[in-house]
């Protein structure tokens, strides 16, 4: 049974002035990425929450017939993205344009959020970088640890000359790794980074690089299968989040 097969026995969702959601969006609280995602207490239970999540709500708001679900059971990106192929996930929440996603799902044009790139190193590594070309130099005392399936790897691969470790699907396992001696740094992307090293208790052992830096932007991901209709319903209300507003102060909330 694939995995999102369950979605098929759900009940009609009643939404505000019950009214019957008649645009259902299957997704996917994709692990390891926060802020996107995280776990949150709700009623003093644990459910999860983050920047993704509240755009999700925003939308469902600004578009009552809109109802995201899924969102409440975690899976890794590359099961999503599998998921995706599949045709058992509609949408995926903060993603970048590149080759390896571009070929995978269809963009919307709003930007959901920016992010800086950061490099994490041990507090006691007293190495000083200012470029790419730096790291490089360092050859197999300069390895660069990332998250499996994560955007990142691509772009670092694309740099070319870097020595990376995209062995791990958690920032946990990767600076533990660091910690170990297993990798020179970590790039993780911030907002996400200091609440992974804080999460962690390892504020005392890591440090932040400020050099090199890299930013990107990250989108709506639609399934290539998605009915356009569906597709367009998605657009309008993102659209309406964005000028609105709201989608701003959404993002600012995580900012760190």
């Amino acid at each position: 049974m694939k995995f999102w097969s369950f979605l098929l026995a759900l009940p009609l969702f009643i939404l505000q002035g019950n009214s019957v959601a008649d645009t259902v969006i299957r997704v996917a609280a994709q692990e390891a990425s926060e802020p996107k995602f995280i776990t949150v207490s709700q009623q003093g239970k644990p459910a999860i929450g983050g920047i993704c999540i509240d755009i999700m709500r925003a939308m469902e708001k600004i578009s009552p017939e809109l109802h995201f679900v899924g969102d409440q059971t975690w899976l890794p990106r590359v099961r999503i993205d599998a998921a995706m192929k599949a045709g058992d996930i509609d949408a995926i929440c903060g993603v970048q344009r590149i080759a390896r996603n571009t070929t995978q799902y269809d963009f919307l044009d709003t930007v959901l959020f920016s992010v800086s790139y950061l490099l994490a190193v041990r507090a006691d590594d007293d190495i000083d970088i200012q470029n790419w070309n730096d790291i490089r130099q360092l050859g197999d005392n300069g390895v660069i640890l990332a998250l499996h399936g994560f955007g990142i790897v691509d772009i670092l691969k694309n740099k070319g000359g870097l020595k990376i470790d995209a062995s791990a699907t958690s920032s946990s396992s990767n600076l533990n790794k660091l910690i170990a001696g297993r990798g020179r740094f970590y790039c993780h992307r911030s907002p996400g980074i200091k609440l992974s090293i804080q999460q962690a208790g390892l504020e005392q052992k890591i440090r932040l690089l400020s050099k090199p830096q890299l930013t990107e932007k990250f989108y709506m991901g639609l399934s290539k299968t998605l009915p356009a209709e569906k597709a367009k319903k998605i657009n309008a209300a993102l659209v309406l989040l964005e000028n609105s507003g709201e989608l701003r102060r959404i993002v600012e909330k995580y900012q760190e």
